[in-house]
């Protein structure tokens, strides 16, 4: 198991596009991804449970990530945040 907080730096925050992008790139991989704000959890894959964890700029992002091949999947995730959020 991996596990990294990364902070909002996007202005808009987590919305429908940036979720859909980190959908995207959870589902390249074997690994399972949870995404955190404090005590909301949403899985990796359901955009709506992702938006609903109400991520804005200067918001931390917990990031779990557990499986095969979690490391590739762990820095995939990191640079696709650091890209559009």
């Amino acid at each position: 198991m991996i596990s990294f907080d990364y902070t909002i730096t996007g202005e808009l925050g987590i919305h429908a596009r940036p979720a859909g992008i980190l959908i995207r790139e959870v589902k390249k991989h074997k690994s399972r991804v949870l995404f955190f704000n404090g005590k909301k959890k949403a899985e990796g894959i359901k955009l709506f449970a992702i938006m609903q964890l109400g991520i804005k700029y200067g918001s931390t992002l917990g990031v779990i990530v557990e499986g095969s091949d979690e490391a590739e999947t762990a820095a995939a995730i990191k640079q696709t945040l650091e890209t559009y959020l």
